[in-house]
């Protein structure tokens, strides 16, 4: 077994890199690891899935691993990934558990997990559940018989609590707003519609109809060429684009153009900044994010602060600083003051709530960050560390950073889990980006070529 926790919990192909064994002695090790902080009551556990067949089959082993450890589990069926780490913190559980591969292909499935509060588990929590997990220790624990196995319970109006908590965020009612929502047939398809239309706007709903199959089959966030068309047939002011378990947000204008999580991160930022909400005047965001965020946020005079990629890098920075707002390029979008996690739909509430408040289209919003050309080359190599970091190449980076000067970036990183490095340029034109990271990228092939 390699290494089982990502970025994003743990995730494969369902059945047959994520069995029902797998998971089951996840729950297992996470009932366990979790419950030895606290033994002076059973522990709880909340369990919630998106809309993939997997699911149902993994939850159930899930349900077992956890009520065989003495854990409660109280299930809340098909929601998205912030509810459910909402819903943990709402009753006060000491696990969540979220079945999901987030954008990833229907085959696909993934387990993540939350700690009490709905915070995601810090990495020494994950590296300890991974090592009982491989040591096999989760058979060596005393299982508990009679009262003490865990009882299941299910939670009908978790949804319901979910979507009033969401439209009690919002700072400004969004009447009058027409939007179209892509809802990825997944975990969105009912909370997304009912959420934006108690807000106020009039919601045209598509790729809503979940059968188990067809989560991201071309829709949803990483696919919005259905999304554009439809905005432009019903003549809508917007459309907002969530991916399987809608912790994402994508958004097209009124003419189908897309706007990014990087765009959507400004809009919010100087919504925050002029409510007085921006912390420290401050944005996080990782190092993917297009330069032209950070010459449009200083600008504004809003610092951005720079993590590793990942949503969970810029979690950890915003609870370290006590920071107001941060995300990633994607879509993945946090609002510490309302959210544990990134949540699609809260930020697209919070996106239409600025159009409404302020009576600009978003396009006319968006146009305040303007993006620099970008390109990224997957350069396979024998060994990502020395393609990364041999002299040659660095001696490339370092001329091709003087060459951009303050009009461009570079940015070269091995790959976390494949033989790639990244090379990704930015620069004042497509022509120029691709040049250079074309260079650097020859460099990188020489210093380390597949075998």
């Amino acid at each position: 077994m390699g290494r089982l926790f990502g970025t994003d919990g743990v995730r494969g192909r369902a059945n047959v890199d994520l069995t029902p064994e797998l998971a089951l002695a996840v729950a297992v090790a996470a009932a366990h690891t979790l419950a030895e902080t606290d033994k002076s009551h059973p522990p709880l556990a909340v369990v919630g899935r998106d809309t993939r067949a997997s699911g149902e089959m993994l939850e159930a082993a899930v349900v077992a691993g956890l009520t065989s450890a003495g854990a409660n589990v109280v299930r809340v069926g098909v929601l998205p990934t912030p509810a459910v780490a909402f819903l943990t913190a709402e009753i006060k559980a000491d696990l969540g558990v979220m079945l999901s591969a987030s954008h990833n292909p229907m085959p696909d499935n993934g387990i993540k997990l939350f700690a009490a509060g709905g915070h995601k588990l810090p990495d020494e929590i994950e590296m300890r559940i991974e090592e009982a997990v491989k040591a096999n220790a989760t058979t060596a624990w005393k299982r508990p018989i009679g009262a003490g196995v865990g009882r299941v319970n299910d939670l009908l109006d978790g949804a319901d609590h979910y979507v009033q908590h969401l439209v009690g965020t919002v700072p400004h009612r969004l009447d009058g707003i027409k939007v179209v929502v892509d809802c990825a047939n997944g975990a969105a398809a009912d909370v997304a519609p009912v959420a934006y239309r108690e807000a106020g706007a009039e919601v045209i709903a598509i790729h809503a109809e979940p059968d188990g199959l067809n989560i991201n089959d071309e829709c949803g966030s990483n696919h919005i060429d259905a999304l554009r068309a439809a905005v432009v047939e019903h003549g809508a002011h917007l459309g907002i684009a969530h991916d399987g378990d809608a912790d994402r947000c994508v958004a097209v204008t009124a003419d189908g153009d897309e706007v990014d999580g990087d765009q959507v991160m400004a809009i919010l930022a100087l919504a925050m900044r002029d409510a007085g909400e921006l912390t420290q005047d401050t944005l996080v965001a990782t190092v993917m994010s297009n330069l032209g965020l950070r010459l449009a946020m200083s600008e504004h005079g809003i610092r951005l602060v720079e993590t590793k990629v990942g949503d969970r890098y810029v979690l950890e920075e915003l609870r370290a600083s006590g920071l107001a707002l941060g995300g990633e390029q994607s879509g993945h979008i946090v609002l510490p003051a309302y959210a544990t996690t990134g949540d699609g739909v809260l930020t697209g509430l919070h996106l239409m709530a600025r159009m409404a408040a302020t009576g600009t289209s978003l396009a006319e919003l968006a146009a305040v960050v303007t993006k620099l050309p970008q390109v990224l080359i997957n350069v396979p190599v024998g060994d990502r560390t020395v393609g990364a970091a041999a002299p040659a190449v660095r001696a490339e980076v370092e001329r091709a950073e003087v060459e951009l000067g303050e009009t461009g970036r570079v940015l070269l990183r091995p790959s976390g889990t494949e033989p790639l490095v990244r090379v990704m340029v930015e620069a004042a034109t497509e022509d120029t980006a691709r040049e250079v990271a074309e260079r650097i990228a020859e460099q990188v092939r020489t210093a380390s070529p597949v075998a």
